[in-house]
């Protein structure tokens, strides 16, 4: 049996501008490409039907039959990664494993675990940077501490982006391919069909161009829609900013953010689970439960707040704006704890990202790094004249308006501000 090098793919579902991948294939030996169903994962996926599973496994299919071109095709294992390697040193002679990089503190371990097994079998764990065009200690103050505040963040991001290189596939260098000629099936690994159909993602030049100028309109879609393409490497980071220097600042800063935040949750691994901003942890919430079903049902009688949760649940995306203006109203009208609310999108977005939904939910209760100043209260029935003014928006996902509002904004609002500046004063 030759000797071969591995490739895991994770959050990279794509054969183009790959950097772990370019590297495996220039390496010098067959490259085996391998994908593990990761049950330490998918074993706390309450809903069988999740469609992030769907998206994931139409993208392997996608893989697998672009690489059946090539007399190769994907390698699926179906367990932890420790079992999966355990049956891949079995399977194949293998010299090192490549991969792309994570920040996410549950990958980080599981890297080291999987690097520390495979040195015990004299294998090297090659990891590479692919998901973000900055990571880690890339983007630092003068002092060599990272940053917490997005625009000299943002700045220096700017100011240090130099040529960014791709990556070109030589799809001639994966090894002949002796596995079933289908992937494992969804439900071979417990889940089912949803209604979720994968096509490749591209760059939509009408959407980018005039990105900032629609953005905040929820009835318009005018947004990219490529946040589960960034989420699961299906779309190149690379490819997406550099159409956005040519094309979109406004985006271009959107990008910015997503890496501000996976630099935040890298330095600050502690943010999982507790507020940036240590003080916030003395907010006395009040954790209605019943309110609180009535969020994520979409029956609060504040009608922008509703379509966006009902959108959530029925669609598993929800408008950026609307997003905002969620976020908002159960974190400072309901007064429950921010992290209920990023939970709830933790199991419904198909883009969920923990880094980005957490540094997002943060920034809505005020808690977070650079976060919106806690006395800044979103009025939702301003927020749907602003961007909805039509109610094109409302009358799509609310069809019926015939909720009483849960709670009055002007009480509401003195509530939390009492509530917000008791906290602080502690």
């Amino acid at each position: 049996m030759d000797k071969v090098n591995i490739f895991w793919f994770r959050r990279d579902l794509r054969l183009e501008d790959n950097a772990g991948l370019y590297h495996a294939l220039q390496s010098g030996l067959k490259v085996i490409p391998v994908f593990i169903f990761d049950t330490d994962i998918l074993t706390r996926l309450q809903n069988k039907k999740d469609k992030r599973v769907d998206y994931i496994h139409q993208a392997l299919q996608h893989i697998h039959k672009e690489l059946k071109k090539h007399n190769s095709g994907l390698y699926i294992y179906d367990g932890s990664p420790m079992e999966a390697f355990k049956k891949i040193i079995q399977d194949f002679k293998v010299d090192s494993v490549f991969c792309n990089r994570d920040y996410e503190p549950q990958a980080i371990k599981r890297d080291r675990q999987t690097a520390d097994f495979l040195l015990k079998h004299h294998i090297q764990l090659k990891d590479f940077k692919d998901q973000a065009i900055f990571e880690k200690n890339d983007i630092l103050k003068s002092d060599l501490s990272p940053y917490t505040v997005f625009t000299p963040y943002s700045k220096k991001w700017k100011e240090n982006l130099k040529n960014i290189e791709t990556f070109t596939i030589e799809r001639t260098h994966f090894a002949n391919y002796n596995g079933p000629s289908e992937i494992i099936s969804l439900k071979e690994i417990g889940f089912e069909k949803t209604d979720f159909e994968f096509t490749k993602p591209e760059l939509s030049r009408d959407i980018i161009d005039s990105y900032g100028k629609y953005r905040d309109f929820p009835a318009m879609d005018h947004t990219t829609h490529l946040g589960t393409a960034l989420r699961f490497g299906t779309i190149s980071i690379r490819k997406c900013v550099q159409y956005a220097i040519k094309h979109n600042e406004v985006w271009l800063n959107e990008l910015i953010w997503r890496e501000f935040f996976m630099q935040i949750l890298y330095h600050f691994p502690d943010v999982v689970h507790q507020c940036f901003k240590k003080k916030y942890e003395n907010i006395a919430w009040r954790n209605n439960e019943k309110e609180f079903k009535a969020w994520c049902d979409g029956r609060t009688g504040y009608p922008i707040v509703d379509a966006g949760m009902r959108q959530l649940n029925e669609t598993g995306f929800m408008h950026n704006r609307v997003r905002m203006i969620t976020a908002s109203f159960l974190t400072k009208h309901l007064l429950i704890d921010w992290r209920w609310g990023e939970a709830y999108f933790a199991e419904k977005l198909l883009d969920y990202d923990l880094s980005a939904n957490n540094g997002n939910w943060q920034w809505a209760a005020g808690c977070g790094c650079d976060a919106a100043p806690y006395f800044r209260i979103f009025n939702p029935y301003e927020q749907a004249r602003k961007f909805d003014k039509d109610s094109q928006y409302i009358r799509k996902w609310l069809p019926e308006d015939d909720v009483e509002p849960i709670v009055e904004h002007a009480k509401a609002r003195e509530r939390a501000l009492k509530a917000y500046k008791e906290a602080l004063a502690e």
